[in-house]
């Protein structure tokens, strides 16, 4: 960074209490107080006030050898900014640069330290040293734009911001090949030598040090000009968030003052809102997993819902791109950490099926509909398999949320019979009611045959969804007999009567099909009525102390799950329990009437 020195004599200032003064034997008649310091200077020994024409004016109403007592309590820069003038005034030694460069020339112009005053004045030098060398290099002129923020107004009139900024954007906009200037650059993975170039996010990481108002004037202005791509602006906006937002889902547990975390939020929140309110519209300006992790911030922070219902939006357009990791944040309603915040995720989802929907049939691309809610749809089942790991996870919002996803969402059902499956181990105590909630959503002709094969030897399932595993096998299996019968009867039409013949006969031998199919998914008739034996038995063991008035309706649902299912479930899947029971009753039928057979 450069640097101006003005002055060769020795600083002889030297402080005492609250008192400063300078070694000399001249006696002090000037005595200015700026806040709690006071200084003893000198009027006319010393080129003071030839320098100063707010001095000047001041002490005209005073008599030459009569002291001066004046207060400079609103002097931009304070009591430092002062100094630096007055140690030019008596000719010592300063360094003026881009960190001080700001109160002194504020404070220089206070004094009106100006060239019609005296030639060679602390302005004049001041202004040459700005323009010429601060403006001219990238981080000085970060640096002094920074100094700023202490002095708004006065930087603001005096045009230092202005400048600061149109210097700025000029670096930001020359090409990569063109920058000479040094810069930080700290990325991951990025080692800089001779022979690599100059990345082109080179000036993301120095803006970032501003203030949130500077550094949206910066951004606002670069996009005005469409020189630079809009992935390179969300680069510069995901760098400030990482830098300004960090950790703030640990905010409710600070240790800091109730004054002091509402300060913070505050300037958080404003933050967020500002970085939110610069994204660029053009998709793919920021990643899906950003805007997913200012959407949970969001929710620590309390900003506006029109800013979130915006953050939604966008994270909506980008859903299927996203990752399991970019999902996983804890929920704000709860104090325990393992609990993740399910409704968000399920509030994008949402969105995201409602902005398909909002497209005009005319410019839907089906394939590319397919593929996106298929990818959508494989990660919500990878995002399930994660949660369900959450002994604090309900299971209305686990339900709540695979059942989002549409059936044309789902090519296949392993996936989600994978996260059910870990959700029972994980939640051994469910209760009967809740366990057929949960499978409610899992489509057993959706499964492939390895899952199905493990689904009806897992004891985790409610009977209701292993019958109906090995009904899907009996209908697969009958299905396949029925296209065997038709090509039969395609090669032999003369063998009709047989044909018929036989099918009658198969009709008589459902126990056949059953214990078929059950054993083609590794499961027995045996198997299947021990484990309805058990699910009786548990059931009454479980309401052994009802009273008799309750008895009649507990035999009747004993009967329903043995038919399969309760009342409800028997007029939604009528069809089902119907063929299940029928069967039932035809094995025990066939095994009589076999057995009276051999008896004969």
């Amino acid at each position: 960074m450069k640097f101006m020195k003005l002055g060769t004599r020795p600083d002889t200032f030297y402080t005492e209490q609250a008192t400063r003064t300078l070694v000399s034997n001249i006696a002090v008649d000037l005595v200015i107080k700026i806040n709690d310091i006071t200084y003893l200077l000198h009027k006319l020994q010393a080129p003071l006030l030839p320098k100063c024409g707010l001095l000047q004016q001041l002490c005209s109403d005073f008599s030459d050898p009569e002291p001066v007592s004046l207060e400079l309590h609103d002097i931009p820069g304070g009591e430092n900014a002062f100094e630096l003038c007055a140690k030019f005034c008596y000719g010592m030694s300063i360094n003026i640069s881009a960190h001080n460069i700001v109160p002194a020339f504020c404070a220089a112009k206070f004094l009106q330290m100006n060239e019609s005053i005296e030639k060679g004045n602390f302005v004049g030098k001041l202004e040459a040293f700005f323009n010429s060398c601060i403006l001219e290099g990238w981080k000085d002129s970060i640096v002094a734009i920074q100094a700023t923020d202490k002095l708004p107004l006065w930087s603001e009139n005096l045009g230092i911001i202005r400048k600061c900024i149109d210097s700025i954007i000029e670096k930001i906009l020359t090409p990569s090949p063109q920058v000479k200037w040094s810069y930080t650059y700290t990325r991951p993975g990025y080692a800089r030598k001779q022979h690599h170039s100059v990345p082109k996010d080179w000036w993301t990481e120095d803006v970032s040090d501003l203030g949130i108002d500077l550094f949206r004037c910066i951004i606002m202005a670069i996009r005005s000009t469409y020189v630079l791509p809009h992935q390179l602006i969300g680069e510069a906006l995901h760098v400030y968030a990482c830098k300004w937002l960090p950790g703030l889902t640990n905010i409710r547990s600070s240790g800091s003052s109730l004054a002091q975390t509402e300060e913070s939020k505050a300037k958080n929140q404003k933050i967020l809102e500002t970085i939110v309110s610069m994204i660029p519209a053009d998709k793919g300006s920021v990643s899906v997993g950003f805007l997913l992790k200012l959407l949970s911030i969001s929710s620590h922070l309390g900003i506006s819902p029109t800013t979130k219902t915006e953050l939604i939006k966008r994270a909506s357009i980008q859903f299927e791109e996203a990752t399991v990791s970019d999902l996983l944040y804890h929920s704000t309603s709860s104090s325990d950490q393992n609990f993740y915040d399910t409704e968000l995720v399920l509030a994008v989802l949402e969105s995201f099926f409602k902005f398909w929907k909002s497209k005009p049939p005319s410019v839907v691309d089906n394939r590319q509909f397919l593929k996106s809610v298929r990818n959508v749809g494989k990660l919500i089942d990878s995002y399930l398999q994660v949660v369900a790991r959450d002994n604090n996870m309900p299971v209305s919002k686990f339900v709540a949320l695979a059942e989002a996803v549409p059936a044309i969402g789902r090519s296949e059902h392993d996936d989600l019979y994978q996260a059910i499956n870990i959700y029972l181990k994980v939640h051994p105590d469910l209760g009967k009611a809740e366990k057929r909630r949960l499978c409610r959503i899992l489509q057993c002709q959706r499964l492939s045959p390895e899952a199905r094969a493990h689904a009806v030897k897992n004891e985790l399932l409610p009977l209701r969804t292993v019958v109906q595993l090995v009904y899907f096998e009996q209908e697969k299996g009958s299905n396949n007999n029925k296209a065997t019968t038709t090509t039969t009867i395609n090669h032999h039409k003369l063998q009709k009567s047989h044909h018929d013949l036989l099918q009658g006969a198969a009709a008589k031998r459902p126990a056949a099909k059953v214990a078929y199919d059950t054993q083609s998914l590794g499961i027995n008739k045996e198997e299947l009525m021990r484990r309805m034996s058990h699910a009786e038995s548990r059931e009454k063991v479980q309401n052994r102390s009802k009273i008799s008035d309750g008895k009649l309706a507990l035999e009747i649902e004993k009967k329903m799950v043995i038919g399969g299912g309760t009342k409800e479930e028997c007029t939604s899947g009528c069809k089902l329990e119907l063929v299940s029971k029928k069967s039932m009753r035809k094995v025990r039928s066939n095994k009589s009437e076999h057995g009276h057979g051999n008896g004969k």
